[in-house]
């Protein structure tokens, strides 16, 4: 069998015209930055609103499920994928001659503004990417000139995880101005929060996931548990949806902003009742 798409060096030097995208990151940072008509392909995740922020924008394209089969087929000029896109996938596009250019996931801000001006290369629209950076950047100056009182903030998840330093929810904390537990706890990346050290630290919020307590499933039974649901009576839960910081992009600045609203009004709060 031999591949008909270019290589890459055969559009190297002027943007590729059919873009295929098989990581629910990749789609979004491509959706953000490509031109009309020039991304052909996304990943069926970026259709799924809980791990997508651009799931209705998704629907605009061709949806792959990561199968060789599929995207040779699509004579894609460049193909975009994770670092732990299906490898097998991934392998055999490269041997049969496709471009094939890997992103990283991003573990902080300024990764995330290092890929979208790696992908404003790729696809030759440069400009776009500065614009979108330029916005994000403008945005995080925003966030950060409003001051919030030392709120101490929980990040929980299914299974009782949560994030440390080194990981790009930290890094959004950071920017809405409150204090991470697992800092103070000396987790760093993702790490286990046991629900009676959460119990037992009383931050002033906790966030989860806002589908965190839909649908049975064992590793979201912390969240049934009565220490959980009274920890979470006696102290503001805010509800992060996992979309916003799945994936990085302009959108993760969307929990930023969340989790500093939540943290205005308890401090408003606490306030009012005389406790700050």
């Amino acid at each position: 069998m031999l591949c008909t798409a270019l290589p890459f060096g055969a559009w190297a030097g002027e943007a590729p015209r059919r873009v295929v995208s098989m990581n629910v990151c990749t789609d979004q940072m491509a959706m953000l930055v490509a031109d009309k008509g020039q991304l052909h392909s996304v990943s069926y995740l970026a259709t799924d609103g809980s791990t997508s922020a651009l799931a209705a924008e998704a629907n605009s394209y061709v949806v792959n499920h990561g199968l060789a089969e599929e995207i040779f087929l699509m004579k894609p000029d460049l193909v975009i994928a994770g670092t732990y896109t299906t490898r097998t996938t991934v392998d055999l596009l490269k041997r049969l001659g496709f471009a094939v250019e890997e992103f990283a996931p991003e573990a902080s801000i300024a990764e995330v503004r290092a890929n979208l001006q790696r992908m404003g290369k790729l696809l030759g629209r440069q400009q776009r990417a500065d614009q979108l950076v330029a916005e994000m950047d403008a945005e995080i100056g925003r966030l950060k000139t409003i001051k919030v009182h030392d709120v101490d903030l929980a990040l929980y998840y299914a299974n009782g995880f949560t994030s440390g330093s080194g990981t790009l929810v930290a890094d959004i904390v950071g920017i809405a101005g409150l204090e991470n537990l697992a800092d103070k706890l000396g987790i760093s990346g993702t790490g286990q929060l046991p629900l009676e050290v959460l119990v037992l630290a009383r931050p002033d919020l906790i966030a989860i996931d806002a589908s965190s307590e839909r649908g049975p499933a064992l590793a979201k039974q912390n969240f049934a548990h009565p220490a959980f649901r009274a920890v979470t009576s006696q102290h503001q839960a805010v509800q992060l949806d996992s979309r916003y910081t799945i994936c990085g992009g302009p959108f993760t600045l969307v929990a930023a902003r969340i989790l500093q609203q939540a943290a205005m009004k308890l401090d408003a709060t606490q306030l009012d009742l005389g406790k700050r």
